[in-house]
């Protein structure tokens, strides 16, 4: 069984994702895409490192890696005068980083409820992180997480859609995705792209499938 709402921890990875409430959209144009990475980036990068993602039309997958106790608490210290957090109260990193998504959620659902002039909750509430324990695990899930769309059926082959992290990381445009990490994790840039092809049939990722 799965711990859906286990803390998260440093220097641990996570499959991180979250629906619509009540199934409804996340993003409405490509442009709210868009707009959902710029404020990950400025909500989460200085606590997270982003190794794989993919946007669905009414959810979403990351594959996230929790930086240092020492990374996260200076980075909090950073930001804290603007954070409604008493001075004397000592903030362990796990509620750091639930408190920069709680932030993160809010201000994208924000910005959705004015564009499509609906109230309400965005997101389902508490999202979803699943604790990934092994280099096993973690290769299989930076498929899982890349395949989505060819999963839910919006498009034929995962590896030409706009909105996951196949095709960044074998891009040479600047990113803040891990990168060199991954490719490094597969070997190279070969296998990494054999590797996809490889398990192109979902049924070899079958005990993988989340309800999202």
């Amino acid at each position: 069984m799965r711990d859906y709402y286990c803390k998260m921890e440093a220097n641990k990875f996570y499959h991180v994702l979250n629906r619509g409430n009540n199934k409804e959209n996340l993003f409405y144009k490509p442009e709210n895409y868009e707009f959902f990475l710029r404020r990950f980036d400025q909500y989460l990068s200085a606590f997270l490192n982003t190794y794989a993602f993919c946007l669905l039309p009414n959810h979403f997958h990351m594959l996230l890696q929790v930086k240092s106790d020492e990374e996260v608490q200076a980075k909090f210290l950073e930001v804290k005068p603007f954070e409604k957090v008493s001075p004397l109260k000592t903030i362990s990193t796990s509620e750091i980083i639930s408190k920069r998504f709680h932030d993160f959620f809010t201000s994208y659902a924000m910005a959705i409820n004015k564009q499509q002039k609906r109230s309400g909750s965005l997101f389902l509430k508490p999202f979803k992180r699943v604790h990934i324990d092994s280099s096993n695990y973690f290769s299989r899930m930076v498929f899982y997480i890349h395949a989505n769309p060819q999963i839910h059926g919006i498009y034929d082959d995962f590896r030409k859609y706009p909105w996951n992290s196949y095709n960044g990381i074998l891009s040479n445009k600047p990113t803040k995705l891990k990168r060199e990490e991954i490719l490094e994790w597969f070997k190279d840039r070969e296998n990494y792209i054999e590797y996809h092809t490889a398990k192109a049939d979902l049924e070899t990722i079958r005990d993988l499938l989340l309800d999202d």
